[in-house]
């Protein structure tokens, strides 16, 4: 077990470096952080903006391979390099990730358990009214996009809090700047703005899981070892929760990698829309900025989040399966 997950380990850093690599290459080859400049009044001396681009890596008239070089050789320290104003890049990536990690690990750690959760009750109910319900539901929820949902999902909260009276549901940034109460009331403040970009996250995750833990689940129903077990006096539902459940497991494990890419996507949707201050909001104000050094430093945090979301993944595979512990 050990073994195969070093192994798993290192596929994953050579595919974060390459990942990473790709994406300053792509975002210095396309962004042009000189027009920042060329829209002041009055416009500096190109000798200014050269001076000052040069100074922070982002000279599009530098060769892309010698900038490159540059950003490479200060990752390998720990520097991300500057934003085209100069700020330094890597402070600002930590206060912002700190921000994106909060959403994320709540959204899909529920996501996914109500997800495989829901699935596996469908499936044992197949074609039974909760069934049909369940699928209409997670149809109608992958059929809208993210950023449709959380505005909806706005609207709601809105006419929740008028007919109530009460401002139960907050949606703008993470905090009411200024909020009193002492920490318990500091602690309701952010669990009320918490509540609508988590749940975008959470519906959105439980529609994709329910629909392949459901197929999932379906085909080891009529199993020889679920049949098995209730032979030994298992009752049906005990030994699909127990039995069924875990071999249907499997299968979602490896699928969890392959969508969180797709979850952290909507994530950052999700924070530009509710006003979270996290990378996503970072990545978009940045492409519209042409900040090379900011849209690499987003990149790879995104490709650093899939390497562990792989790890969990394969981590839970070989505890589910005793044959990746065994290192068949």
């Amino acid at each position: 077990m050990a073994r195969f997950l070093v192994r798993r380990l290192l596929n994953y850093v050579v595919l974060v470096v390459l990942a990473a690599s790709l994406a300053y290459l792509l975002a210095a080859a396309t962004l042009r952080p000189r027009a920042n400049f060329e829209e002041r009044s009055p416009r500096p001396p190109a000798s200014v903006v050269d001076a000052q681009l040069t100074a922070f890596n982002l000279n599009d008239r530098t060769p892309l391979a010698r900038r490159y070089l540059t950003w490479a050789s200060g990752l390998v320290r720990g520097d991300l390099g500057r934003t085209w104003d100069g700020d330094p890049v890597t402070p600002e990536l930590w206060r912002r990730a700190l921000v994106s990690v909060r959403l994320l690990v709540l959204g899909t750690v529920l996501g996914g358990v109500l997800g495989v959760l829901v699935g596996a009750f469908a499936a044992v109910r197949q074609y039974r009214t909760s069934d049909r319900l369940i699928t209409v539901g997670s149809f109608a929820v992958l059929s809208t996009p993210v950023f449709v949902l959380a505005v909806l999902l706005q609207i709601g909260a809105e006419r929740v809090n008028e007919i109530t009276g009460v401002q139960i549901f907050e949606w703008v940034g993470e905090y009411t700047p200024g909020e009193t109460g002492g920490m318990m009331g500091q602690t309701g403040g952010r669990l009320q703005h918490l509540v609508l970009p988590t749940l975008t996250i959470v519906l959105a995750q439980v529609a994709v899981f329910s629909r392949y833990q459901r197929h999932l689940m379906l085909d080891v129903i009529g199993a020889d070892f679920v049949r098995t077990a209730m032979a030994r006096g298992l009752t049906r539902r005990r030994a699909l929760f127990t039995h069924g459940l875990r071999i249907a497991l499997i299968p979602v494990t490896t699928y969890f990698a392959y969508t969180f890419g797709l979850v952290l996507l909507g994530a950052m949707f999700t924070e530009k829309i509710f006003g979270w201050h996290g990378m996503g909001e970072w990545l978009i104000d940045s492409i519209n900025r042409g900040d090379v050094n900011a849209v690499a430093a987003v990149n790879l945090f995104a490709a650093v989040l899939v390497l562990l979301a792989g790890l969990a993944s394969d981590t839970a595979h070989g505890l589910l399966d005793p044959r990746v512990r065994a290192g068949r």
